[in-house]
């Protein structure tokens, strides 16, 4: 055994003395984090295991104490508040995010305009336009040079960009929908009549960045991967996404060959953004932060296998040599306290040590000076002392991937949200540390109630062993006889019955579950609880109880709206403009506005008004004051319907109306009377008698024997009973 200690004291001192100045310096950092977040590993495995229905380790029992019942009370919460956010966030299957375009949009028009009345009204009323003097031949999409035309004066501010043309001078503020409305004789501003088409481009170009944002985030699966983080946060207070990356997608396309018949595998690579599910056990941020935008610094740890470690190599920018250096000594890893609490492997079996490698992933500023000794290219005219923001990853004591963070803005890109904010500290707080204290009282009360059911519902015997036979078996049973032997006559056996005490306990068990309920804001008849109360009799007393159960959940969205959802679109638009390969036109003035269930409300709220508005509209006195086409478009976004899609152009509602018209006026030209003296015999039209109605007729309404009264009794022509006189 001290040969073998030997051993790995001196592979350890090897170890540390291959460790490179850098990564020591990660280490410590790592440690301190470490050492910081302590007491708040004890809060989440004393969350973790009251949701499993399992003692902690700070629970000791009394040698008399028979029951271990644990009630998952916990379980039934946590599972509520998660299905509740749940259901507010994806109910409708769409991400809760809103792009919009800001109140006074900067660098493209928030209104642009057509006047089809452009080209009769003149030269004098004509919008001035930009102009080419000299020029008169010039053809568009010709490039302009400053020789050939004379455009403004010198000093206006007004300059030609290099490669401008025709079609670009005067429509940058369409913000990249130029190709598209290339065709359209357009105007900066509202327009001036109602009937004059416009379209807001700052709007449009809004809808399709948050469309692509959608898909892409779609195609990420990001509604899984927030799931998962938001059930850490129920459970354990916090919740982390990180993200967005750049990742390359393979797209599986099949190509045509020479011959025509056979088809070619062809894939394409497509960069497209990503995110993850960073576990709270794994992240570490500064000790010194309240939140993400106080993080000098963030660490995440990696547990790999040897497969998922050498797969490394694969990525972009890391070190192969290293990796293999690392892959030749061997795995070692550090078990963590907590991971021997909720691990799988805490058994003698796991030997997890000797199976995982243990990665450190770092975000956070180095010096300069620094930074190029390890081949990052920083500009020369940065000084050396000044701080750079690189990510780095390290593994037993080497570098093995180091890089400049590609972020701009820089931005650490993790995004942290809490269930329930904990004033001035980072890590939230869940639903299991709200009710620890009455899930632990529940248990006691409970367990109490069954502890003494076991004695309540035995007898004890008094024996008076005086007054048997020696050496007989105490045993009872049904048909026992016990000898007794001659003495003072009495009873020798006495049967005791303990009482009853666990009404008493269960009252106590039901009174700190309603606690738990005021506790955690969750009633327990959200989430099914069953039995009939006074207030759950109508559906208008259920109604207001869940309206008002649900003032929690919403405070809880209102956390994920500004600390998960706003931030998480922000990097999405910046990874847009920074990295989107697309054609797709995002050149705008946006802003990203995460409303959780707030803006769904908004929509059917808003689809709700613009109906009442439609309906409005229909008087003749207002409509020649509405542009009816908008208020159709704005109708259908609010339900979700692309208008481009389901909505005519002006062109084509007039031909459609003209078709309904000519549809109208030949189903009214069919109906018309036909003149009953045209036709003849048999050409009558069916249904019309060919003469008046006669006397006898009742097909004009008369009555039969000319009288326009009804018959009497005794007439000839009453049918009804006649009651003969007694």
């Amino acid at each position: 055994m001290e040969i073998k200690n030997d051993l790995v004291s001196q592979v350890e001192e090897t170890e540390e003395q291959n460790i490179e100045p850098l990564v020591a310096e990660i280490q410590s950092k790592f440690q301190a984090c470490s050492n910081k977040r302590q007491d708040d590993e004890n809060r989440w495995l004393q969350a973790y295991h009251n949701y499993r229905g399992q003692y902690y380790k700070n629970v000791h029992f009394t040698q008399h104490e028979k029951s271990r019942v644990f009630v998952k009370v916990t379980k039934t919460k946590v599972l509520a508040a998660y299905g509740q956010i749940i259901d507010v966030l994806f109910g409708t299957g769409k991400f809760p995010l809103i792009i919009q375009e800001t109140k006074v949009p900067e660098g493209i028009a928030e209104y642009a305009h057509m006047n089809p009345m452009k080209e009769q009204m003149g030269d004098e009323n004509m919008e001035p336009t930009p102009s080419i003097e000299g020029n008169l031949e010039y053809e568009p999409g010709q490039p302009i040079t400053e020789e050939s035309s004379d455009l403004g004066y010198p000093g206006d501010g007004k300059d030609l960009a290099p490669g401008a043309t025709f079609n670009s001078l005067g429509s940058k503020w369409l913000g990249g929908l130029e190709e598209k409305y290339e065709e359209a004789d357009l105007s900066e501003g509202p327009a001036k009549l109602p009937e004059f088409p416009q379209i807001k481009p700052a709007q449009i170009a809004s809808r399709q960045l948050q469309k692509l944002i959608e898909d892409q985030l779609d195609e990420s699966n990001a509604n899984i991967i927030l799931r998962s983080a938001i059930f850490e946060s129920c459970l354990l207070g916090t919740g982390i996404i990180k993200g967005p990356f750049t990742y390359n997608k393979t797209l599986h396309k099949y190509n045509l060959s020479g011959n025509g018949n056979a088809r070619q595998y062809a894939p394409d690579i497509v960069k497209v953004p990503k995110i993850e599910f960073c576990s709270i056990w794994d992240f570490y941020p500064d000790p010194n932060a309240r939140n993400m935008d106080e993080c000098e610094y963030v660490i995440q740890r990696h547990r790999m296998n040897r497969h998922q470690f050498k797969d490394l190599i694969n990525r972009p920018f890391f070190s192969k040599e290293k990796i293999e250096e690392c892959l030749i000594m061997g795995p070692t890893y550090d078990k963590k306290n907590w991971e021997t609490q909720i691990d799988l492997e805490n058994n003698s079996f796991g030997d997890i040590e000797k199976n995982r490698f243990e990665v450190l992933e770092f975000w956070g500023t180095i010096d300069a000076m620094t930074a190029r000794e390890y081949g990052i290219e920083v500009a020369e005219e940065i000084e050396d002392l000044t701080e750079v923001q690189v990510n780095i990853w390290t593994c037993k004591g080497k570098v093995i991937r180091m890089v400049e963070n590609p972020f701009k803005p820089f931005r650490i890109p993790y995004q942290a949200f809490a269930y329930e904010n904990n004033p001035y500290q980072f890590f939230g707080i869940g639903v299991p540390e709200n009710m620890d204290d009455a899930q632990q009282i529940m248990n006691g009360h409970a367990r109490m109630a069954i502890d003494n059911l076991a004695l309540a519902g035995n007898l004890v015997f008094d024996i008076d062993e005086s007054a048997l036979v020696n050496n007989q078996s105490m045993e009872v049973f049904p048909g026992k006889i016990f000898k007794r032997q001659a003495g003072v006559p009495g009873q020798a056996i006495y049967g005791i019955k303990f009482p009853n005490t666990a009404t008493e306990n269960m009252q106590m068990f039901d009174k700190f579950r309603q606690l738990a309920d005021e506790s955690t804001g969750i009633p327990s008849y959200s989430h099914g609880q069953t039995g009939v109360q006074s207030m759950t009799r109508t559906a208008s007393g259920m109604s207001m109880l869940m309206g008002a159960a649900s003032l929690n959940i919403k405070t809880v969205i209102k956390n994920i709206d500004d600390s998960l959802i706003k931030p998480l679109g922000e990097s999405m638009f910046q990874w847009n403009m920074q990295f989107y390969e697309g054609e797709l036109p995002i050149i705008g003035d946006f802003e990203v506005k995460a409303t959780g269930s707030s803006s769904l409300m908004r929509k059917e709220v808003r689809s709700q008004r613009l109906t009442m508005f439609l309906q409005t509209i229909q008087n003749p006195q207002i409509a020649p004051f509405v542009r009816i086409s908008e208020v159709i478009k704005e109708l259908a976004y609010s339900l979700d319907l692309d208008p481009e899609e389901i909505i005519n152009s002006k062109d084509e509602a007039e031909i459609h109306a003209k078709i309904i018209g000519y549809q109208n006026a030949n189903q009214g030209n069919s109906q018309q009377a036909i003149d009953p003296s045209q036709l003849g015999g048999m050409g009558q039209p069916p249904g019309v008698p060919p003469e008046g109605a006669g006397p006898n007729s009742t097909g004009n309404g008369e009555i039969p024997g000319g009288s326009d009264n009804p018959p009497m009794p005794g007439q000839m022509e009453f049918s009804g009973t006649t009651e003969e006189p007694a």
